[in-house]
């Protein structure tokens, strides 16, 4: 599937510029049973809200789960969807400041990324420290099922 990308920066310059930009959101995806059932594997998480559809049928969600790290773990394919970085040597996950779960996503429901460029510091190394604002959406729910401030670095 071909998904457009909504900026393309490059260089350290436009990437500079950014600060302050809503990039906005993604195109929704689906989050499969099977694509949870494969993080509880790879994680050994396998808490029967996440796993068990027969038992969470009557549990508190009405249904399975998605996991909250799974989710905060699509911050990273989905931002692709927002900028494409161009003209740089590397680009480096720095961490995250601040994580919350506000609302949970229900297994075959379908979510995106809205993310804001919060601001861009030079750093040593001839680079850039981006601090964004995500959030993932869960469609049809008033509340985000994330909402992360995330810390890349971007070297010339």
């Amino acid at each position: 599937m071909t998904r457009s990308v909504t900026t393309v920066a490059t260089g350290i310059e436009e990437l500079k510029a950014l600060a302050g930009s809503d990039l906005g959101a993604t195109a929704w995806r689906e989050i499969t049973q099977g694509r949870v059932d494969t993080f509880a594997d790879a994680t050994d998480d396998h808490q029967w809200i996440h796993v068990d559809a027969e038992r969470a049928r009557t549990g508190p969600f009405g249904t399975t789960i998605v996991h909250g790290y799974l989710t905060l773990s699509l911050i990273i394919p989905l931002f692709g969807e927002l900028l494409e970085i161009r003209g740089t040597s590397m680009s480096v996950n720095y961490g995250l400041d601040k994580v919350r779960f506000p609302s949970p996503v229900p297994v075959g429901g379908r979510i995106r990324l809205r993310g804001a460029v919060d601001s861009v510091d030079e750093v040593g190394g001839n680079g850039v420290q981006m601090a964004l604002t995500f959030q993932i959406e869960v469609e049809g729910s008033a509340k985000p099922a994330c909402v992360a401030q995330a810390l890349f670095r971007h070297y010339a």
